[in-house]
């Protein structure tokens, strides 16, 4: 790491602390020059897979649209912002873990779909209902049946 005051191209580490629920590191510097210190961040960034889409074409995978659409299967339901964070964190690990390069939009569907079941029902059956494109009331009673049996 650079010093940025005097350029200096090498500088010395004299704390570390991991930041949570981000995973971001801490870390606090110390140059051999000029002594000056300073502070940097790391953040752990996703290697992200491609999305494929059911018409057959692909994209960037677009970490706003995925919160977005979880965002809106928990509107005005009550969230707590650190287990949201950790929920966000766990779909977009589950994702990224796939050894394969391409990822189907169904199996993102899918991970939502088993990671929201954990987190708030009324938010996994919004999501089911969309991901699912219920037609009738049947649907739903099939899901809410399965998710009573489970508990």
């Amino acid at each position: 790491m650079h010093c940025p005051y005097c350029k200096h191209d090498d500088t010395k580490v004299i704390d570390s602390r991991i930041m949570l629920p981000q995973n971001n590191i801490k870390r606090r510097r110390e140059c051999p020059i000029c002594n000056a210190r300073f502070t940097t961040f790391e953040t752990l960034q996703f290697s992200y897979p491609r999305v494929v889409k059911r018409s057959g074409e692909t994209c960037q995978f677009n970490e706003v649209k995925l919160k977005n659409g979880i965002m809106r299967a928990l509107e005005k339901r009550p969230i707590n912002q650190d287990a949201l964070e950790k929920l966000f964190d766990q779909i977009q690990y589950k994702i990224c873990q796939a050894p394969e390069r391409e990822i189907t939009t169904s199996k993102i569907g899918e991970v939502v779909l088993e990671h929201l079941k954990n987190y708030d029902e009324v938010a996994y059956l919004r999501f089911a209902s969309v991901y699912l494109k219920f037609q009738d009331i049947a649907a739903f009673k099939n899901i809410i049946l399965g998710l009573e049996e489970q508990k």
